[in-house]
């Protein structure tokens, strides 16, 4: 069974909550199908619960698409927008739910329930980052759509757990730059190499990444001829890093090479 997170969780409880008594005696279940059968708006939303219910997302996605299709302007119809796209990204079909939330956006963008469906516009982006070797091209989707979670509807707690996921992102971003930043540094490519740990050390100062790209850039600009930058690399490593792996790294290498000409002295790592 998939597990969601609490505000997920939560509007799977409106849903329930919201399920149309009329029909709640019924004992007859329908099978959910995509093919268009007019049905009033009562059965078509409790078939919908129904297999949501039974974790048939997908099933869900499309019954709740037919209360819209079939009953634009019931009450129910807006419900179903955003009740499909949750079913959609709990199917994992991302784009679906990222088109039906949008779609939701665009219609109702001042309704009470707007602040969620930016939230799963935003969750549908980050389900797909790939690993920091591939293109993060939807990894900086995910970075966007949670920034204007956060810029929109600051005091949710759907922004809320936007925060902690954007520091996760950046994580990830950095994270690529490192990778391509070694692929340069292992050909000898140092200029190259030496852009991609500087775009670390730069744009993502709290990433866990910024100890090992410091030391790297030491490593590079040591290779490029240039010792007076090697040091003021280690030096900063040093100042707020100094108990990490990779200022005794840096540490070891600076010593080898003393700068041409005066350059912050980089202190001797602790035991």
């Amino acid at each position: 069974m998939r597990h969601f997170s609490r505000p997920i969780a939560t509007a799977v409880a409106l849903a329930c909550a919201l399920s149309l008594t009329a029909c709640a005696g019924r004992g007859k279940h329908t099978r959910a199908d995509t093919q268009y059968v007019a049905r009033d708006v009562n059965t078509l939303y409790n078939l919908a619960r129904q297999q949501l219910d039974r974790e048939n997302y997908a099933a869900a996605a499309a019954v709740f698409d037919e209360v819209e299709r079939q009953h634009p302007y019931s009450i129910w119809a807006r419900r179903a927008q955003l009740m499909s796209a949750f079913s959609y990204y709990a199917a994992r079909d991302y784009q679906k739910a990222i088109d039906s939330a949008r779609r939701f956006i665009s219609i109702h963008p001042g309704n009470k329930d707007a602040p969620y469906a930016y939230y799963l516009v935003a969750l549908s982006y980050y389900e797909q980052i790939n690993d920091v070797e591939r293109d993060q091209g939807t990894t900086r989707q995910a970075m966007d759509a949670m920034n204007e979670l956060v810029r929109r509807y600051p005091d949710t707690r759907y922004a809320a757990d936007a925060r902690l996921k954007i520091d996760l992102v950046r994580d990830h971003l950095a994270g690529h730059q490192m990778e391509i930043g070694r692929f340069y540094e292992n050909r000898n490519e140092w200029l190259a190499a030496t852009m991609r740990f500087r775009t670390v050390v730069d744009e993502y100062q709290t990433t866990s990444h910024v100890p090992e790209a410091l030391m790297r850039l030491t490593e590079c600009y040591l290779a490029l001829g240039i010792p007076e930058e090697a040091h003021k690399a280690a030096a900063v490593l040093g100042a707020n890093y100094p108990n990490t792996k990779w200022y005794q790294r840096a540490y070891s290498l600076v010593q080898k090479h003393p700068p041409r000409t005066p350059a912050p002295a980089a202190a001797a790592p602790h035991a």
